[in-house]
């Protein structure tokens, strides 16, 4: 009976795995209120959190409940995928025993007529990854409104709490109110910027090439262009991209197709009040899977005013 309810568990796990982004800002504005026979506790419950706590309240086992946490560490994409320049002090959450990062993106959403944060983490201690896991997949997709009013004692309810440590458990709601206010911090910047890509979509009728970016340099293939596809977000009005590969032939991190090392020069109005480390991050969110499959990327980020200076 054990090994069924953890296999159903792992068959729930990979069903939520694919539920994407996009499914998850088409949901963004429900929250999920949870009841019990004797009276209605509201914990504020993004749907994917609900699922979650669900399964894991299903399980009576504590070592099965254990198991899942490192089921989840080693296979959220999301919690193992976060970029090294992100692994910033402003991304460490404090008071956590083993060192953990959170970080995210505000992305305008049509379906909820708001900003949703996705977010990415990570952590050095395969348990707390787990938990980083955890949050970062079932609070991602909403919006910062809702993110708020999740109530921890949904860890109780799941009964999660019985598997970690008081140390550990207080790392977990440390993690909650992080990202809780990194949601505030990265939808006030978002607005601020006023980047909505769908209020400024170009006219049907005019030239799609009059308004694309002018993009310049060398390459051609599938990561090429991946990584000039993704960047068009940031609207750049410049965007150089050079395939280096070539010069690193034979060297470690150059067997990856032949697409290893690439030069890239932008200009964009979106990096307008960013610090160099955090334009770096913005282009390194905006490629996401496509990071880990290069082995360097050399960017230069200007903002139109910087560009003409030089």
């Amino acid at each position: 009976m054990k090994f069924l309810q953890f296999a159903t568990f792992l068959v729930l796990a990979a069903s939520s795995d694919a539920f994407s982004f996009s499914q998850r800002r088409a949901s963004s504005n429900v929250v999920v209120h949870m009841a019990t026979e004797d009276n209605q506790v509201d914990l504020g419950l993004t749907p994917e959190l609900k699922k979650v706590t669900d399964a894991f309240a299903s399980i009576s086992d504590e070592q099965l409940r254990y198991k899942q946490l490192l089921y989840m560490a080693q296979n959220t994409k999301e919690a193992n995928n976060m970029p090294e320049a992100s692994k910033v002090a402003e991304n460490k959450v404090p008071g956590c025993l083993s060192t953990v990062y959170v970080d995210g993106v505000a992305e305008y959403s049509e379906e909820a007529g708001d900003y949703v944060i996705n977010f990415v983490g990570d952590s050095d201690g395969l348990l707390t990854r787990g938990l980083v896991a955890l949050l970062v997949r079932c609070l991602s997709g909403n919006t910062a409104q809702d993110i708020q009013k999740v109530d921890p004692q949904f860890i109780k309810v799941a009964q999660i709490e019985q598997s970690l440590t008081p140390g550990r458990n207080n790392g977990f709601l440390n993690m909650l109110r992080s990202m809780k206010l990194k949601a505030l911090e990265l939808e006030a910047a978002a607005k601020e910027e006023g980047d909505r890509p769908a209020a400024e979509a170009p006219d049907e009728n005019v030239d799609s090439e009059s308004t694309a970016a002018v993009v310049e340099g060398s390459g051609g293939g599938p990561k090429y262009n991946a990584i000039v596809a993704a960047l068009q977000v940031l609207k750049p009005s410049t965007l150089s991209l050079v395939d280096n590969s070539h010069q690193h032939a034979g060297h470690a991190g150059n067997d990856m197709d032949g697409e290893s090392h690439f030069e890239l020069s932008i200009v964009a109005e979106a990096f307008d009040g960013l610090s160099l480390v955090k334009r770096h991050q913005l282009i390194y969110m905006m490629l996401g899977e496509i990071m880990p499959q290069i082995h360097a990327l050399q960017i230069q980020a200007l903002t139109p005013e910087e560009a003409e200076r030089r």
